[in-house]
């Protein structure tokens, strides 16, 4: 498994950051944001990466930024490495499929989770005291439930650790009542269109997140958007109340850590090729069918 790429060396463009996935450049007046094949779980990023990983989170980005265009707009301008003229054509196979050219835009500090199912920390939080994110549930839900309308639970974005719940009338004071009102309308929107067509190929989206920014003052969808990295993605025919459906996603990987001696610090234990092989398939799978 050593043909996955965990590290990029871009002489010709300047690093603006790096984060457990992605490495953000300038490329002239915009941004180029390369998706590596490195993967993490429990907030740790593993040694060993997954082949090809980062191409299905861009390929899947771009493929759901085009067909959710008309909900807000975004910005992905092309994922076309050959259309430009800053990247030199050696690092045309380096980059094909795993980098995108995007408008440069103000991220807002929040993430906006949208949750159409009882699963998760949503599921610990209602068993606790009956509320998702202090929203009020009715009685009697069981996992994988379904919710009468999906709920926004958004969260801050943590530099490091974990992020933290907040309720909207803190996405308020965060990011003005506008700009909160907006995001929370068309991520809404966005869960629901994005859902709408997974399970027409026979998936379902448990919960996702978006991210947003503001360019000249318009709110644009930015970042990652339903991909396996944001999404929790189900087989549409295990999805029952009280079921626990299988997770196309890094499920597989996180399994087989929790089985191991290892307190969640780094480093993290080595992966054996087959959970690599096995993480690597599903990634493959889950983007063939939602893009087809």
């Amino acid at each position: 498994m050593s043909d996955a790429v965990l590290t990029l060396d871009l002489p010709f463009a300047e690093r603006l950051a790096s984060g457990k996935v992605r490495e953000i450049y300038a490329l002239g007046a915009d941004l180029m944001l390369v998706a590596t094949d490195r993967i993490s779980a429990f907030d740790v990023v593993m040694r060993e990466g997954v082949p090809g990983k980062g191409r299905v989170l861009t390929e899947t980005t771009a493929f759901w930024l085009r067909h959710l265009a008309d909900v807000v707009p975004n910005h992905f301008l092309s994922a076309d490495v050959e259309d430009w003229p800053e990247v030199p054509a050696q690092y045309h196979d380096l980059l094909r499929g795993r980098a995108m050219r995007c408008r440069r835009c103000e991220p807002l500090p929040v993430e906006w989770v949208v949750r159409g199912y009882l699963t998760g920390s949503g599921w610990v939080d209602y068993q606790r005291d009956g509320r998702v994110s202090g929203i009020d549930l009715p009685a009697g839900l069981q996992h994988a439930s379904q919710f009468a309308e999906p709920l926004l639970t958004p969260s801050t974005k943590a530099e490091s650790g974990h992020d933290e719940p907040i309720d909207f009338d803190r996405c308020v004071d965060l990011v003005g009542a506008d700009v909160a009102h907006a995001a929370r309308s068309v991520a809404l929107e966005l869960y629901t269109r994005g859902n709408q067509h997974a399970n027409e190929r026979g998936i379902v989206i448990a919960d996702t997140k978006f991210e947003f920014g503001l360019h000249d003052g318009q709110l644009m969808l930015i970042d990652e958007c339903l991909t396996p990295d944001s999404s929790r993605f189900w087989p549409a025919e295990e999805v029952t109340p009280g079921g626990k459906p299988t997770q196309y996603d890094k499920q597989h990987l996180r399994d087989w850590l929790l089985r191991q001696d290892w307190d969640r610090t780094p480093p993290p234990p080595p992966l054996p090729d087959g959970v690599v092989a096995s993480t690597a398939r599903t990634y493959q799978d889950i983007q063939a069918r939602l893009t087809s």
